[in-house]
């Protein structure tokens, strides 16, 4: 496994990828990965929320055996700690985790750092602290999470016209109501069911992919 960390001025953001291990219609958190890589997912976002720490880092260290190889980088969901221990790519930060720039103070400018943002001062805030690029949602209705905050089409306008990094709609997101938002100024779609609950995770990828792809 290549040890060297991803460029992240390269990223394609167009398909972001979330694990959900009670979503996924595989086996394993690898075989997902595996496949929506394969069908061309450009970022990984590894989310575990009922496991240990220990089986958090050893599943970060085997997704980092097929993410690598490919180029594609992978974020770990909330934990700066994993991401440095297992030497992943990058984490991504909800509001209520550790501040950006704390995170970035801790993993370095290499590191890939994302911030989830519903308002236009979370995204102008988060870009001023450091962050790569932003997930904003959530933007339609989703039952992966259930804390979320709508964001309306206009609220992705303003978030736009305050930030000049990517960024990627989240929340209830498929390849139907994707091109709803077409004209926004998004840079990708981050998806978790539409891809990981789907029987083929590799066409549903692709079809994703091209859908996000006409925003």
């Amino acid at each position: 496994m290549s040890t060297e960390f991803i460029d992240k001025n390269g990223i394609d953001y167009t398909l972001y990828f979330c694990t959900d291990r009670q979503l996924m219609s595989c086996a394993t958190i690898e075989e997902s990965v595996e496949r929506a890589i394969a069908g061309g997912a450009g970022v990984i976002q590894l989310r575990e929320k009922d496991c240990t720490s220990r089986e958090f880092y050893e599943l970060a260290l085997r997704v980092l055996k097929i993410t690598r190889p490919n180029n594609v980088p992978l974020i770990i969901n909330d934990r700066v700690d994993i991401c440095l221990a297992a030497g992943a790519d990058g984490v991504h930060l909800g509001q209520k985790d550790l501040p950006c720039r704390e995170a970035r103070r801790i993993l370095g400018e290499r590191a890939v750092i994302g911030v989830s943002a519903a308002h236009p001062e979370e995204a102008a805030q988060a870009q001023a602290d450091g962050a790569d690029y932003l997930g904003v949602g959530a933007v339609f209705a989703t039952s992966t999470k259930t804390d979320t905050r709508p964001v309306t089409p206009e609220i992705i306008k303003q978030i736009r016209a305050a930030v000049t990094i990517p960024f990627v709609v989240i929340g209830g997101v498929n390849r139907e109501n994707i091109l709803t938002l077409k004209g926004l100024g998004i840079n990708g779609a981050a998806v978790v069911s539409a891809v990981a609950a789907q029987p083929d995770i590799t066409a549903a990828a692709r079809e994703m992919r091209a859908a996000a792809a006409m925003l």
